[in-house]
Parts: structure tokens; C-alpha cells; sequence
């Protein structure tokens, strides 16, 4: 089902600060830094133990396909590759913060689970191509800017197998951090003086980009959803072309 809302913001977006046009990923894609330090604390974590309602509902889909293989890009401590891990399923996760991979491996083995995690960043895969039967990008590719977004969904496209599923999320323009801060690339804003990641380049998008971006991928469903009080996101689950 796609949720369609009419944006509306009080302010235009203040104007770029800089011309960055030739940063390269590693110049954008530095959220991870402050998520590195958040996972050293019990708790940063607590919010980030159990698998998102929305992730969960990929199950019954797997089932019916008979996918088994399963990458969960910036699993972060592990959440959700823990979580189908526990139901049978063969899952990686990939991280740039090691603090992060750290507490998910002890996690995993704690609860008797082999999970293969890995540091890598999350635009950038070290997999071939169309090794998994689904992909979980939950709240993640949408650090950096739209280059480093779609650059993203290529490699997911890439290590998806025809009719992969993907469930992920990104940032709505309805959020109510868009336009705020300095915006370093189109509608990509960091706040220099924010006490979370978002000092780190953070990218907003209404639903015919999202699309635009999602070229290779079908739209099973799509909404936009409040996470926290303000904190819109699109919400969806795809599947990649045959």
C-alpha cells in the first residue's frame, strides 16, 4: 500500500554551505562515528535491542519464497539479523562500527546463534553478486547524500537474487529535522552543533525520489510513518526485479 501526504514545511531549506559535489562516500557516510561510541553504553542500546514490527513482517515472505539468506546492512548490535537468525535463518551483517559488531557477536553467541558479521560500510558490499534472498537496510543508507544513497541501492540490487526482498527505511521531507541545520548537498543538512549523529550528513526525500532511487526494485509496500514524535520515515518493503 502506498501512503501518499502532502509535504509542508514552515521554512525553505537553508542554502548549501559548500560545494561538495566531488566528496567522495567516505566524506558523507560518517554516521557510523557517533554510533560507534553509542554502542559502548548499555544504555544507547536498550532502544535498539528488539526487531522492528515492520522488519518482522519480512517473514512469512521468506517462508513463502523459500529465501533462507538473509544481509542486514548496518545491522548495528545485531538486532535484526539476530532476531530471523533465531527463527533458522542464515544471516550477515555488516557494520562500520566495530563497537557495534563487537557487542553483536558476543550477543549472538550468548544465545547460541552463528551469525557472520562483518565490518564494511554499508554503500560498498563484500559480497557477489546475487548472493542473498533478502536485504535489511533499517534506518541507515539515508547517512550521507543522495549520491551515497543510490550508489547503496545499487549494491543491493547487485547481491539480491531476481525477486529479492528489501526492507528498509528512509528519512521523510515530512521529518521535522528537514531543513534544519546546514544543508551540504540537496536536502542533505547537518547540525553543528547536535549532540547525536546528526552532526553527520543526514538525507530527506519525498516519494517519487525514493522511487527514482529504487529504479530496480518493485514496490510491495510503501508508507510513511511517525518512528517518534517527529521523526517521519518512509517505510517499506521491495522486491527486486526478475
Amino acid at each position: 500500500m502506498l501512503q501518499r501526504r502532502v509535504l509542508a514545511h514552515a521554512q525553505p531549506p537553508a542554502p548549501c554551505s559548500y560545494d561538495s559535489r566531488n566528496a567522495v562516500p567516505q566524506d558523507l557516510a560518517t554516521a557510523h562515528e557517533a554510533w560507534d561510541k553509542n554502542w559502548t553504553t548499555a544504555s544507547a542500546r536498550a532502544r535498539w535491542l528488539e526487531a522492528d514490527p515492520h522488519v518482522r513482517t519480512l517473514e512469512p515472505l521468506l517462508r513463502q519464497r523459500n529465501f533462507t539468506r538473509i544481509l542486514d546492512v548496518g545491522c548495528g548490535i545485531g538486532r535484526h539479523a539476530q532476531y530471523f537468525a533465531s527463527l533458522g535463518f542464515s544471516c550477515v551483517g555488516i557494520d562500520a562500527s566495530p563497537s557495534g559488531l563487537s557487542f553483536a557477536r558476543q550477543r549472538a553467541t550468548d544465545a547460541g546463534l552463528q551469525i557472520d558479521y562483518r565490518e564494511a560500510p554499508f554503500y560498498q558490499l563484500p559480497f557477489n553478486h546475487q548472493t542473498f534472498g533478502a536485504l535489511i537496510a533499517w534506518n541507515v543508507i539515508y547517512h550521507g547524500d543522495a549520491e551515497v544513497v543510490q550508489r547503496a541501492i545499487d549494491e543491493f540490487s547487485r547481491v539480491l537474487v531476481p525477486g529479492g526482498l528489501y526492507v528498509g527505511s528512509m528519512l521523510s521531507k515530512r521529518n521535522t529535522s528537514y531543513g534544519k541545520g546546514l544543508q551540504v548537498r540537496p536536502d542533505t543538512f547537518t547540525v553543528p552543533d547536535a549532540t547525536d549523529d546528526k552532526v553527520h550528513p543526514h538525507f530527506y526525500c519525498d516519494a517519487r525520489t525514493l522511487l527514482s532511487l529504487h529504479r530496480d526494485f518493485e514496490v510491495l509496500s510503501l508508507q510513511d510513518r511517525e518512528q517518534s514524535p517527529g521523526a517521519y520515515h518512509w517505510q517499506f518493503t521491495l522486491e527486486r526485479q526478475r
